[in-house]
């Protein structure tokens, strides 16, 4: 699963350390890619719709009463020119919602180091 697959939920779990309900998406794509920042859009806006339906507690019932997070976890680092902007203006919009937002690479969502981007309501 990845960043070009819509309508797909690349992952879903709950964190242990505070039970937040987490939906990833997996970005492999270069920023330097002209497409990168549409193709990332679109699926922050597809997890959105999986939310804001109701979706989500549908596949996961246990969802129901958590926080919720989107987490974009990036194996191209750091973000380069629009990225940079994009993250800052789609954080906001997705925390306008009552959602987590963050932004990881590949290794720090491995060794579960803080995320380079956090937006917290």
């Amino acid at each position: 699963m990845s960043i070009e697959q819509r309508n797909v939920i690349d992952f879903i779990g709950t964190r242990k350390e505070n039970g937040c309900c987490t939906l990833t998406i997996s970005d492999h794509l270069p920023w330097d890619d002209p497409e990168h920042i549409l193709k990332l859009q679109d699926k922050l806006n597809d997890y959105l719709a999986y939310i804001e339906s109701g979706e989500i507690y549908k596949a996961r019932p246990d969802a129901k009463g958590r926080e919720i997070e989107i987490e974009v976890v990036c194996k191209h680092f750091p973000p380069q020119g629009d990225g940079v902007r994009f993250i800052e203006l789609a954080g906001e919009a997705v925390r306008a919602e009552g959602i987590h937002f963050s932004v990881t690479t590949l290794q720090e969502s491995q060794t579960k180091a803080k995320p380079w981007w956090q937006f917290w309501k």
